[in-house]
């Protein structure tokens, strides 16, 4: 992927670059210290993908966005949370906070290429990687407006998906609005007690009350069980 940094702290622009070079399956093209001298360049050429401060004098990396005819893949690199809702409304891949680490650096550029190439994983990128060990926990974090907020997995019902996002229902009558996908939520809750029912439906199974031939209750809420989904249920469940 051809990309392009712009950003007006040079020790920003050093960092990412060093990042880039190992990556594999990026290639630096261009480096700008203001939005303004990139318009016509990104305009002019063929970019994949940018990192785009968002705080910079006179014309802000939204202001750029705006702007700017094509539309690369824009990943946000900026000292500054409070921009993360309007970011991701303008289509960004991610929003990364500084001072970034390279982990999760790689986490965006593996997701920019999986929207161009499915599948794609951080070796098959070329990617300095380590490998972490798992953690058996029973809580997860999700981005929520301006903060990352705890979410014990015995204290949520069920998950219910919105396009792009997802609300996640909890016990204390409350839910948590967060960017994520419920394939990702289900490949990580599957093993914590929980159950995809539906396509926009994911439940926690300890908080059933009773079930119908297509239903389930949990609280007050009744969720649909779509076919497709219900005979793995059923199983799971040992019905």
């Amino acid at each position: 992927m051809k990309c392009v940094i712009i950003d007006d702290e040079p020790l920003a622009v050093e960092l990412l670059e060093d990042f880039v070079k190992k990556v594999d399956s990026l290639e630096l093209i261009n480096t700008f210290n203001n939005a303004i001298d990139a318009v016509s360049f990104i305009n002019q050429n063929n970019v994949d993908l940018i990192f785009l401060d968002i705080q910079m004098p006179h014309f802000s990396g939204i202001d750029f966005l705006n702007t700017i005819e094509k539309k690369p893949l824009v990943i946000f690199t900026t000292a500054y949370s409070d921009y993360a809702v309007e970011g991701f409304n303008l289509g960004a891949v991610d929003y990364l906070v500084k001072p970034i680490p390279f982990h999760r650096f790689l986490k965006s550029v593996v997701r920019a290429q999986q929207l161009v190439s499915p599948a794609v994983t951080p070796a098959q990128m070329g990617a300095e990687t380590t490998t972490a060990p798992e953690i058996d926990q029973d809580f997860m974090f999700v981005r929520a407006e301006y903060e990352n907020v705890k979410l014990n997995f015995a204290d949520i019902l069920f998950i219910e998906g919105l396009k792009d996002y997802v609300k996640i229902y909890t016990t204390d009558n409350k839910f948590t609005l967060t960017l994520i996908s419920l394939i990702k939520l289900e490949n990580l809750l599957s093993s914590k007690g929980f159950a995809r029912i539906h396509r926009s439906y994911i439940i926690n199974i300890k908080h059933v009350k009773s079930i119908q031939k297509n239903k389930v209750l949990i609280s007050d809420k009744r969720i649909p069980i779509s076919e497709s989904y219900k005979n793995a249920f059923f199983e799971k469940i040992n019905l």
